[in-house]
């Protein structure tokens, strides 16, 4: 990515949702000559996550990408009632369509986004071209308890202990990325935006189905593997698939797309762009391992 342009601008506005109003972040104008990008962040993140990422992509390739708050994140709208993950997707596939109509669009998601986007691409196999996973975590019973209670809701205390508690984690996981504390600071407060709510994207992704319907998707998917908390439980993904690629990214954890978004930006776009073959010609960064096959 030699030469590469300064970043496409990121610009924020809303679009309506059947919650009420969904925060977006978009880079480049719509082309009905080449589909959209649209970008679901983790729980309980922000779409700021892509922010870096996007305004790259966006300058190396035109495309057109947005990234959205999920609802009850970011400043985005809360739904009424604890969601599911299938009532996200119903409220982001109406925020792309506020934006760009019912055309055909890829997805990328990270972590819960990526619950989205499958069920997305399973119910929608004619409006969603291409997957791009960030994560696409297989949990047993036993990791679904541990999860549950590792992530539960915790009261706010007077004493402020509860912040003090996803300080702790929150460095943890993005330390262990290579993020530096000052951006790892700069971050934090996103995950602080879902509020009294913050736990209901967790929640939603401990109850979305058994194997997160990766059987059930047909579109092309490229698979994000990095060294995060979720590397171990992306495993047995690729056996689930049946048209995918899994590319192990070693040394790159949360924060990737902010450390190495030009890198990331090269590898999405290699996948979008493809003709034929979405896999032919990946740009592969320097740290990855060689791409797994699905079965």
């Amino acid at each position: 990515m030699d030469g590469v342009a300064s970043p496409a601008t990121v610009r924020r506005r809303y679009v309506d949702g059947p919650f009420g109003q969904i925060h977006v972040r978009e880079a480049g104008q719509p082309d009905p000559a080449r589909p959209s990008l649209a970008c679901f962040h983790m729980s309980p993140m922000t779409g700021r996550t892509f922010e870096p990422f996007m305004g790259l992509l966006s300058a190396i390739s035109g495309r057109h990408v947005m990234a959205f708050d999920t609802p009850g994140f970011g400043m985005s709208d809360a739904p009424p009632r604890p969601p599911a993950i299938a009532d996200y997707a119903d409220a982001l596939i109406a925020g792309i369509e506020a934006i760009v109509g019912d055309r055909a669009v890829d997805l990328m998601g990270y972590h819960t986004g990526s619950m989205i986007a499958c069920q997305l691409a399973a119910e929608r196999p004619r409006q969603i071209r291409r997957l791009v996973l960030v994560s696409a975590p297989v949990f047993t019973a036993e990791d679904l308890a541990q999860m549950r209670a590792e992530y539960r809701h915790r009261a706010p205390e007077a004493d402020g202990s509860h912040i003090l508690h996803r300080w702790q984690r929150f460095h943890h996981h993005f330390s262990a990325g290579g993020l530096p504390l000052d951006a790892i600071n700069d971050a934090f407060p996103d995950g602080l935006m879902g509020r009294n709510i913050e736990h209901w994207g967790h929640d939603a992704a401990f109850g979305f189905a058994p194997g997160m319907r990766l059987a059930e998707v047909d579109q092309p998917v490229l698979l994000l593997n990095p060294e995060d908390d979720l590397r171990a439980h992306t495993l047995p993904a690729p056996a689930l698939l049946r048209h995918a690629r899994m590319v192990m990214l070693d040394g790159w954890g949360h924060g990737f797309l902010d450390l190495h978004a030009e890198e990331a930006a090269a590898l999405v776009e290699s996948f979008l762009a493809a003709q034929a073959d979405p896999f032919a010609a990946l740009t592969l960064p320097a740290c990855t391992r060689k791409p797994v096959l699905s079965a």
